[in-house]
């Protein structure tokens, strides 16, 4: 059996949350939803955490109510279509920034000469799980009372100089992918300490009704359950009990789960360092990373691949950057760093789960692996 890249970390006690539920009579949104969201707000440490069906949906929530149309949103290439996929549905302009070599996050030099009169959002992307430098980002934004988006689908978990990732900036963006740190098969969370935000997002993600099911059917005893408003144009894009059932479970693992996938990144970093074709990416000393993956920077990329397949270890490329892609032609620019290291990124195996023979097996592979002397 191969090494997979990435593995869900589930048990009994997921099975027994998902089974209490589906024996409850109540699946779709209401108190295990309601938990959940109250256990994260705590968790990341904002006054309000609003469930989703994943996080693309609270990406587009935040530009939706940021309000972006006809702006220009300064971003990244270097992330999955969905950050930037946000800003286009919502009728934004995508401003590619470059990125910092040793991170692979936005460069906040870069951002800064991005940023215009024109622009309506910054959005960074803890890439990998390893924080971006929010020090900087936030005075450029606040110099012009620019809202920030943290992209956080990596971040669970993630510390910047002792704050949590997802409270850094104006609304966070969290994935509950099965391959994130906290699964729930499925799912998302925005979190903000802006109650305007969380107010309308909460009415936003259910079609623009103004009092949830659960509400009106469960919690008020029934009284006139019939009776709401719907005030704007909305989306289905609210969380059901079953995930955030997953979700609790989850979270309450998250950090036991964070320091396997940390003890595993410091046995990669240890055995490749005397490697000359291979750089490992910083850990800078504001951050502790959640792992979510292991990138490293390699010369001869796509036949290490090959090779690790060989061996019966999954690696991939996470990501191409966005503006290679031909919808995004209209925006692409020069961004000399992202396109120098895509080409050499590798994303080796990283789970929980991952025994010490994985990691071996792993480690033995990277390095029995040569370089073609002309790559």
């Amino acid at each position: 059996m191969s090494i997979p890249t990435f593995r869900p970390c589930f048990d009994e006690e997921e099975v027994e949350a998902v089974r209490e539920v589906l024996l409850s009579g109540w699946v779709g949104p209401g108190p295990k939803v309601e938990a959940f969201e109250k256990k994260f707000a705590e968790y990341v440490g904002t006054r309000f955490a609003l469930s989703m069906n994943s996080c693309s949906a609270t990406l587009f929530a935040s530009m939706k109510v940021i309000g972006v149309e006809d702006k220009e949103v300064v971003t990244t290439a270097q992330t999955f279509v969905s950050t930037n996929h946000a800003i286009l549905q919502n009728g934004g302009i995508p401003v590619f920034a470059d990125i910092e070599p040793d991170t692979l996050n936005i460069d906040p030099d870069s951002v800064a000469d991005r940023v215009t009169d024109k622009t309506g959002a910054i959005v960074v992307v803890h890439h990998g799980g390893h924080p971006c430098d929010m020090d900087r980002i936030n005075e450029i934004a606040d110099a012009r009372g620019i809202p920030v988006v943290e992209d956080a689908a990596h971040a669970a978990g993630t510390l910047y100089k002792g704050r949590r990732a997802g409270s850094l900036g104006t609304t966070g963006c969290f994935s509950f992918h099965a391959l994130k740190n906290v699964s729930t098969g499925d799912g998302g969370m925005l979190t903000t300490d802006d109650e305007a935000i969380a107010e309308r997002v909460k009415n936003l993600r259910w079609m623009g009704i103004t009092r949830s099911t659960y509400d009106r059917f469960r919690k008020n005893g029934r009284q006139r359950a019939w009776e709401y408003d719907v005030d704007e144009v909305g989306y289905k894009f609210h969380m059901n009990d079953l995930n955030a059932a997953i979700g609790i479970v989850q979270l309450g693992k998250l950090e036991s789960t964070n320091a396997a996938r940390r003890e595993v990144a410091v046995q990669y970093r240890a055995a490749f360092k005397d490697l000359p074709w291979v750089e490992v990416l910083d850990e800078k000393e504001y951050a502790r990373s959640s792992h979510q993956s292991f990138v490293m920077l390699a010369e001869d990329r796509d036949r290490l691949i090959e090779h690790l397949a060989e061996k019966g270890i999954d690696a991939g490329v996470h990501y191409r950057p966005n503006h290679m892609y031909s919808v995004y032609e209209p925006y692409k620019r020069s961004l000399p760093v992202t396109e120098a290291v895509w080409t050499r990124m590798v994303t080796l195996p990283m789970f929980p789960a991952m025994t010490n023979d994985d990691v071996n097996q792993v480690i033995d592979a990277v390095r029995g692996f040569q370089p073609s002397a002309s790559s």
